[in-house]
């Protein structure tokens, strides 16, 4: 592995400037609530200006407005107004990215990636909105039933660092092609390519009202925004943790949620497979988006008989790993995002070591400067270990050899989330048995892959409620209302 902590290739500050968009127009003039440091060299890039009282009370009032006008606005002509707006955050992709790269570390190429994953959102969407069909029920002469499909209205969407647009697209998306306006409380750690996602928005004519963005004390925006009357649905993707505090707030208030939280993938591994090549697919997968991603494998249960070649395939490609910048085009991994991760991913190893465990690769801090954490992977570890029982959200995974697929299974499903997992097998029966029994939202078989935007996403228990994606996309944001009408004249 090798490290470039030094370089100077991610310094440029990016073209927009970080702040509040209340009622159409943008606020500066703020205390800072956090300062954005680059995590490749953690220099201090700017601070953040955090909403005061009022200004969420302005919003509030902004989004009930905005709603009025939108939910009125024919969908054809939303979507007029979004593509516009999209065709923007296309043209404007590279500075985007780069600025994702600059706040959260992530390589530059999934950063780009993550940009058009942003826009394909929308893509889906708009269609999806033109689909909002409601229903006719057969009844007796002289009596109408009819079922219509209407925005929820107003939203509070919620959205963490890791996918700095992603998040935000899915929400913004969500709401605005369902027909609600929407008070987004983005991420302070990685805040430019929300604004920026804003920006093409207002240049594309969206009405005042409809799209906020607010920074600030989260306890204090969230408590605002969700017990306010104007707040018709609350969204967020982020911890298990924040969730249900969230979840709760929502139902004391009677107020639905959609709740995307964390996991922590178990990839299980059987019998006859081609365990060395899965072995090379899963260390790319793990350190995809510097393993800061909801989905990231990191519980890997392997057959016995494979075991072996799988843990010396992983590590080996470990090793070709090169550790640099983000915007470093040769970069296999980038930096996690704060030293406050840095400190947990040493924890995970820590911990596994004094349990008896081994470390098979890496382990360690890379350099002096940058929250660089080498690509690391966990072996002879017990079930308790912390690296089983908590998601990483780093490069740190753990390697356990299972003797029967009863067993995997049992580890796999032991824990109280279940979001996504990954399984490899050549027969029909395993694989009809883990889609059957693995207790999750995702699943994929033989390939590492997630779902598209149509697809659903989503996971069950403690990994959230609701979907976001596939032919149900909309479904969180409208409400059904059933009319009987009578035809007869009175």
């Amino acid at each position: 592995m090798s490290n470039q902590t030094n370089s100077s290739i991610g310094d440029t500050l990016p073209q927009t400037r970080v702040g509040l968009f209340i009622d159409g127009e943008w606020i500066y003039d703020r205390p800072s609530c956090f300062e954005v440091l680059n995590p490749s060299n953690e220099q201090a890039l700017y601070a953040v200006p955090g909403a005061t009282a009022k200004d969420l009370e302005r919003a509030l009032a902004a989004a009930q407005k905005g709603f009025e006008i939108w939910r009125n606005t024919p969908p054809v002509e939303r979507n007029v107004i979004i593509t516009r707006a999209i065709a923007l955050v296309r043209e404007r992709a590279e500075m985007i990215a780069r600025t994702i790269t600059l706040e959260n570390g992530k390589l530059i190429a999934d950063a780009r990636a993550e940009v058009e994953r942003s826009a394909s959102f929308f893509d889906w969407d708009m269609a999806q909105a033109l689909r909002a069909y409601g229903t006719i029920v057969p009844g007796e002469a002289g009596m109408q039933k009819l079922i219509l499909r209407q925005p929820i209205g107003p939203v509070a969407g919620f959205t963490p660092w890791n996918v700095p647009l992603s998040a935000p697209s899915r929400k913004i998306s969500g709401a605005l092609c369902s027909g609600c306006s929407i008070i987004l409380k983005a991420a302070e750690e990685t805040p430019s390519a929300a604004v920026a996602m804003v920006q093409c928005f207002e240049e594309a004519g969206l009405p005042k009202g409809v799209l906020n963005l607010v920074f600030g004390n989260p306890a204090e925006v969230s408590t605002t925004l969700i017990a306010s009357p104007v707040t018709r649905m609350v969204t967020l993707t982020g911890s298990v943790a924040v969730g249900k505090h969230l979840t709760q707030l929502a139902g004391q208030a009677m107020k639905p949620v959609l709740m995307e939280l964390g996991g922590h993938a178990a990839v299980i591994v059987c019998e006859g497979v081609n365990a060395a090549a899965i072995g090379r697919m899963a260390l790319k997968s793990k350190i995809r988006i510097n393993a800061q991603w909801c989905a990231a494998p990191g519980r890997f249960l392997i057959h016995e008989s494979v075991y072996e070649a799988f843990v010396s395939a992983y590590v080996d490609a470990a090793l070709e790993v090169r550790v640099l910048d983000g915007m470093d085009a040769s970069a296999d991994l980038g930096p996690v995002s704060s030293g406050r991760r840095l400190a947990a991913m040493q924890h995970l190893v820590d911990d596994a070591v004094s349990r008896g465990g081994k470390v098979a690769v890496g382990g360690a801090r890379v350099g002096s400067r940058g929250y660089f954490f080498a690509p690391t992977l966990l072996t002879d570890i017990p079930l308790d270990a912390a690296i089983m029982t908590d998601e990483p959200f780093g490069p740190v995974a753990a390697a356990v050899p299972f003797k029967t697929l009863d067993e995997a299974l049992r580890i796999a499903n032991s824990l109280p989330v279940g979001l996504a997992a990954f399984a490899f097998t050549n027969t029909l029966e395993e694989a009809e048995r883990l889609s059957r029994d693995l207790d999750l939202g995702v699943l994929s078989i033989n390939h590492f892959g997630a779902p598209d935007p149509d697809t659903p996403f989503g996971g069950v228990r403690d990994s959230g409620m609701g979907r976001e994606g596939g032919p149900w996309s909309l479904d969180a944001y409208m409400v059904s209302k059933t009319v009987l009408q009578k035809t007869a004249r009175v």
